[in-house]
């Protein structure tokens, strides 16, 4: 059996700690999907296509290989058409533990077909970092060189600078 996998996220923007992940774990399967969810509730920087846009630009920079798509609704019905059967999450903090153990639980009761799930944690430099903290730094001006890949940056900065701007 193909060992095929998805990373779901909304990666609103990609940051190192995600990148990392995708490095460790692309390796390690037949497939990587890295799933980018539309969530019309939430309100992200960046649209679908040009967070599908930066992701894609990090994998070349990085060369890993990987399928960058789109998704909405559940994440196991995502999997199930795109016959995944390995779950890829990251954990950074207890609390972290704490919702993906309630998600990956209830992913299992919903799901269409059996799969595993994969936790990758966080290397200490990664374990505070999330999007939410990387827009706040970026709307304050501060430095971002620290939590996202280099060639996404000025992107990111420039966004930045037109929300200030409104």
């Amino acid at each position: 059996m193909k060992k095929i996998a998805v990373y779901p996220g909304s990666f609103d923007p990609i940051t190192k700690g995600h990148t990392d992940i995708i490095k460790r774990s692309a390796g390690l399967f037949d497939e990587l999907k890295i799933g980018i969810l539309i969530n019309s509730s939430k309100k992200n920087w960046f649209t679908i296509e040009e967070r599908i846009e930066l992701v894609k630009r990090i994998l070349k920079a990085e060369n890993i290989e990987a399928e960058v798509l789109s998704f909405k609704g559940l994440t196991v019905d995502f999997m199930a058409e795109q016959n995944a059967n390995i779950l890829v999450r990251g954990l950074r903090a207890v609390s972290d533990y704490e919702y993906e153990l309630q998600f990956t639980l209830t992913n299992t009761i919903l799901a269409k077909q059996p799969f595993e799930t994969l936790f990758f944690t966080a290397p200490r430099e990664y374990l505070y970092l999330s999007s939410s903290l990387v827009k706040e730094v970026a709307l304050n001006n501060g430095k971002l060189d620290r939590f996202l890949p280099e060639n996404i940056i000025k992107d990111i900065e420039e966004r930045a600078e037109r929300i200030r701007k409104g």
